[in-house]
């Protein structure tokens, strides 16, 4: 491993790939916690995540499971708060509802403890279809919370340029990865 992030580079190399309804997907432990998660591994995709965070927003906001352990790290770093958008109803006062797709499933998620006017930056593993980053971007902007941008570890995009017209909004990955064959390779 040569690249910019040597140990996810090696985190990634030995994941192995299974199929979801169609969709190749690699498991690893960024975007799994499987196997464990190294506290050097975790620390240098904090670094790559926050290099490309910038610092003029708000809040973090990261989807469960997987956007959690990365949004923690860099909240630590950064010393800016974190949200987590459940996929589960809480029913409290202000929650927003969210109805999303990705390249395997269908589902809701649900956002609370943001309100009107802030920025927040979405921190997630994974960015395939962009089908999360689409319902939320379009959803928050709905009530009048701006997304400053997204930074996501993996971009598993077949047109990136696509996801950001769809989505609206600055997108930026540490690394870009296909499946080829069976295994997750690093473009």
């Amino acid at each position: 491993m040569h690249g910019r992030f040597p140990r996810l580079e090696q985190a990634l190399a030995s994941s192995p790939v299974i199929d979801k309804n169609g969709y190749p997907y690699f498991i690893n432990p960024i975007s799994d916690g499987i196997p464990k998660v190294n506290p050097e591994l975790l620390e240098e995709v904090r670094d790559g995540l926050l290099e490309l965070c910038g610092d003029d927003f708000d809040v973090l906001l990261a989807p469960e499971a997987m956007g959690i352990h990365i949004a923690t790290a860099m909240s630590l770093s950064c010393r800016k708060p974190f949200s987590v958008i459940r996929k589960r109803r809480y029913g409290i006062p202000g929650e927003i509802e969210v109805q999303y797709r990705t390249g395997y499933s269908e589902s809701k998620m649900y956002v609370n403890g943001i309100s009107e006017g802030e920025r927040v930056v979405i921190v997630d593993d994974v960015v395939s279809t962009g089908g999360t980053l689409t319902a939320l971007s379009r959803e928050l902007s709905s009530h009048g919370i701006e997304v400053v941008r997204a930074v996501i570890v993996f971009d598993k995009t077949k047109d990136m340029q696509e996801v950001l017209d769809r989505t609206g909004i600055d997108i930026r990955t540490m690394i870009r990865v296909e499946v080829r064959d069976g295994r997750p390779v690093v473009l």
